[in-house]
């Protein structure tokens, strides 16, 4: 074997090593990435038994109360609503009419089961996701005080 193809050999033993531990690894990981998608977006696809991040805004009037901290609302974007049960405490600055997200799966009735509900940290913020779910429903107004972040 000459110079030249042992190390052809050992580039490409190298190249298939990567490739399968790269494989292995986005295996693993498959339950635990979770994508982003708006009110409207679920109404149509209806990920039913995937986890997804929902995220909107608490629809006003939707927040209800229930026995060992069970809390059902609805997040809309305009187009669309989807009701979400969540059982825990939530944050302090979650209120109806502002940006919430949450994170579940989908019931097959069409109720989202959050086991994480996310809610902004001042006046002037809101998840990047959200802003641009309601620029595309048209329902974001520049001047309403609030601001997408920059970060990435």
């Amino acid at each position: 074997m000459t110079r030249r193809s042992r190390r052809l050999a050992i580039i490409g033993t190298s190249g298939i090593v990567l490739a399968a531990a790269l494989a292995l690894v986005l295996f693993a990981m498959r339950d635990t990435i979770v994508f982003f998608k708006a009110p409207t977006e679920v109404v149509a696809s209806g990920p039913v038994g995937t986890r997804i991040r929902l995220g909107g805004l608490v629809e006003s009037g939707s927040v209800r109360r229930g026995s060992d901290q069970m809390i059902e609302f609805a997040v809309e974007d305009g187009n669309a609503r989807v009701p979400v049960r969540y059982r825990g405490i939530l944050p302090d600055l979650f209120r109806e009419g502002q940006g919430v997200v949450t994170e579940g799966i989908l019931s097959a009735s069409g109720t989202f089961v959050a086991d994480t509900v996310l809610a902004r940290h001042d006046e002037s913020y809101m998840p990047r996701e959200v802003v641009d779910a309601l620029k595309a429903q048209g329902r974001w107004q520049e001047g309403s005080g609030l601001r997408k972040t920059t970060q990435k």
